[in-house]
């Protein structure tokens, strides 16, 4: 039966999500408190400045300075953490609140990536709950669709755009020509890409989402240091072109799939094929595919980012908190969550794009050629770009389907090459 008296919320994080997330309870509380059955209210807070303007009136709420004093605020029903880190005060107030039988919410996929199933036995063991809807693709609903839509289902694999930066940037390179410098430079005019967007565009937060996705898709530890990750800082504009003759847009992948063979998990530039829904989620858009043996293909898309959906997907939980909709963090209990081995990536077998920058002089082709043979490697389709003014060429290769650890042979042994003028790159293609 439903509560009559408020769900009491203590806040810490002001910042843009932090302020979004007070701008919509005000706006639909009497909605939200329709459909949570009791009316949710923020009691106090906490951030760095407390004199900031965000928009929003936080003079109404309790002001409490130290982020783990308020999440052991004892008005409190629940702690939402909007502070951000793997470690440092995040961590610290996850587990004060936890420790004290509160309810956590928490938009930060670091630390859930890092430590989610430490933070997970302590909520257990407290029966609360911990709620992180809005740690992956913000407001896109993909940890409730996998943790409870398709929760009879066995995953093969969960993949998808997980990081709206990168995403911004590769389908502006493919709409305009443009370079990657050029691009992320107007990303970060924009605020879509940091001052330093190491994190974004190496692939690491992208990285942190997908250990997240692989742990509640096939009931396994996360284990986000056992994704491979590669960025998408050395793309071109030839490659982006490349992909586009070929019929394949250039996607920053994270792909997970569990089978006999161990766990795999990677985040990697891709080419993605025009028939495949990836390949048309365009712009800061994020995207997660759920292969299930019953309910068939599960797409979720929609904005990874933004005060609106990030405070949505962390509103959502709030509401579930609310009704006293929660179970084990992880679908299961944390006990129960296995550590399979990780898969080599050597022996699946992919066709895979390859560029090549070499000298433009005889036998450059035959040499490739050779390199490709020995390592077993089968050419589909190779094309020579011309000249450039510095003397090299640009070679694009399309590999048929093998072993990657074929294809990583060769480009070993090509490194050693006087020939190479520039790092090789390598994108696997994504099937299905």
């Amino acid at each position: 039966m439903a509560s009559s008296s408020p769900l009491r919320v203590a806040l810490a994080g002001l910042g843009t999500v932090g302020a979004g997330v007070i701008r919509l309870i005000d706006a639909n509380g009497e909605l939200i408190a329709r459909r949570a059955g009791r009316p949710i209210e923020v009691v106090a807070v906490s951030a760095r400045d407390r004199g900031k303007d965000r928009g929003v009136d936080i003079g109404r709420f309790l002001w409490v300075d130290d982020p783990v004093a308020l999440a052991k605020h004892a008005e409190a029903d629940v702690v939402v953490e909007l502070v951000g880190g793997a470690d440092g005060p995040a961590l610290a107030m996850a587990r004060a609140a936890l420790a004290s039988a509160k309810n956590f919410v928490t938009a930060n996929k670091a630390m859930m990536a890092h430590h989610g199933l430490e933070l997970a036995k302590l909520a257990e063991a407290a029966d609360v709950a911990l709620k992180f809807e809005a740690a992956v693709a913000g407001g896109v609903p993909v940890i409730k669709g996998l943790r409870e839509g398709a929760a009879a289902n066995e995953i093969a694999r969960v993949y998808g755009v997980l990081n709206g930066t990168c995403n911004f940037i590769l389908t502006k390179m493919e709409a305009e020509g443009r370079s990657f410098d050029d691009v992320l430079g107007e990303a970060q005019r924009l605020g879509y890409a940091e001052a330093d967007p190491s994190f974004d565009i190496d692939g690491v937060d992208a990285a942190h989402k997908l250990s997240i996705l692989a742990s509640l898709a096939f009931g396994t530890q996360p284990s986000f240091g056992e994704v491979a990750i590669t960025g998408i800082r050395h793309v071109i504009a030839a490659d982006i072109a490349e992909a586009a003759a070929l019929g394949f847009r250039v996607r920053l992948v994270g792909m997970a799939q569990a089978d006999g063979a161990g766990l795999f998990q990677r985040v990697h530039p891709h080419l993605v094929p025009l028939d495949h829904p990836l390949a048309h989620v365009l712009g800061s858009l994020n995207a997660v595919v759920a292969e299930g043996n019953f309910v068939g293909r599960l797409f979720f898309q929609g904005a990874g980012a933004g005060d609106g959906p990030t405070a949505s997907a962390v509103v959502a939980d709030l509401i579930d908190i609310a009704r006293g909709e929660y179970g084990p963090p992880y679908a299961m209990p944390a006990e129960s969550l296995g550590h399979p081995q990780p898969a080599d990536s050597g022996e699946r077998a992919s066709r895979a794009y390859l560029r090549l920058t070499v000298a433009d002089r005889v036998g450059v082709l035959a040499e490739i050629a050779a390199a490709m043979r020995d390592a077993g490697v089968s050419i589909e389709s190779l094309i020579q770009r011309g000249a450039n003014p510095d003397g090299s060429v640009l070679v694009a290769i399309v590999t048929h389907e093998g072993p990657e650890r074929c294809v990583a042979a060769a480009l070993s042994q090509l490194r050693d090459s006087p020939s190479m003028l520039g790092e090789p790159m390598w994108m696997p293609i994504l099937a299905g």
